[in-house]
């Protein structure tokens, strides 16, 4: 069997070790392993070097072309994403985009555009998507009736380095798409309103006839809110905790790996798309200080 060759964008997210141990390591998925990694040779690339017996690293994602089959981009700030996954799609590579795939729906069209043209899987998607508290309360909401109202908590910065509440939120985002069965939002379709509050953002909108709320908490002191999901509908009220556990980077490899496997090139545009329409629109309201209360 030939060995499918897959290189790591962004190494300096712990993700990259979950990949490299799923992968190198505890070879979770035989025939595929981390064969590159892009950052240059430091101290955090030798290590994971070190730990995968991976030989390649290079500077640069467009130098993995003609190294690899396939790409990982999992670098923090996704305002980076396309530039490092765009090269990768036109040249033919299967890529997994790490959450968020995007922070704007141009960037996410233009990678979705690659994709599609090249005829090759593009996968991205949040690990919450998979948690046992989504089934839980996916089963549940079918005891409430016609859902009304989705609500959704957990922590987020809107000044976080790595592109404000793209970096955390887009995890409440796709968890609530994900309990409503992944409607279509199209590209300016969302109406948001946000109020701020100290370390609190709150954003109401709606997505398939449903009002949506999102309330993303800055860590504080180290500590960080947990992911909670409530289910509103004619019928009842369902609650659940959003629990990540500990290998929960593997169901997204998992998906990734399938995709690969079945080489079939991108069916799901507006999956990819509809997340960062709607949590671009929760940032676009945040910069306009829609309902902006100050302390």
């Amino acid at each position: 069997m030939s060995v499918r060759r897959i290189g790591i964008i962004g190494t300096e997210n712990s993700h990259a070790e979950h990949f490299v141990r799923f992968l190198n390591v505890e070879k979770r998925h035989p025939g595929n392993r981390v064969a590159a990694l892009v950052g240059g040779r430091t101290g955090r690339e030798e290590a994971l070097c070190g730990a995968g017996g991976i030989d390649l690293v290079v500077e640069h994602p467009s130098d993995l072309i003609g190294h690899v089959d396939a790409a990982i981009v999992c670098s923090r700030d996704g305002r980076a994403h396309r530039e490092q996954a765009e090269p990768l799609l036109r040249a033919g590579l299967p890529v997994f985009v790490d959450k968020p795939m995007a922070t704007s729906v141009g960037d996410a069209q233009a990678l979705v555009a690659a994709a599609e043209q090249a005829g090759v899987p593009l996968v991205s998607g949040s690990a919450l998507r998979f948690v046992p508290g989504i089934q839980v309360l996916t089963e549940a909401a079918e005891q409430c009736g016609a859902i009304r109202h989705v609500a959704l908590s957990g922590p987020a910065d809107p000044e976080s380095e790595y592109a404000g509440l793209f970096f955390y939120g887009i995890h409440l985002v796709e968890a609530a798409l994900q309990l409503l069965g992944d409607p279509i939002v199209a590209p300016g379709s969302a109406t948001t309103t946000v109020s701020r509050h100290g370390d609190t953002v709150v954003a109401v909108t709606r997505a398939a006839d449903v009002f949506l709320t999102f309330a993303f908490v800055t860590p504080a002191g180290g500590e960080q809110t947990s992911f909670h999901a409530t289910v509103t509908g004619t019928g009842g009220v369902r609650s659940a905790g959003l629990t990540l556990p500990p290998d929960y980077t593997a169901p997204p490899l998992a998906r990734f790996i399938d995709a690969c496997d079945r080489g079939e090139p991108l069916k799901d545009r507006a999956g990819l798309l509809s997340p960062i329409v709607l949590l671009q629109s929760v940032t676009d309201a945040l910069s306009a200080n829609t309902l902006y209360e100050k302390d």
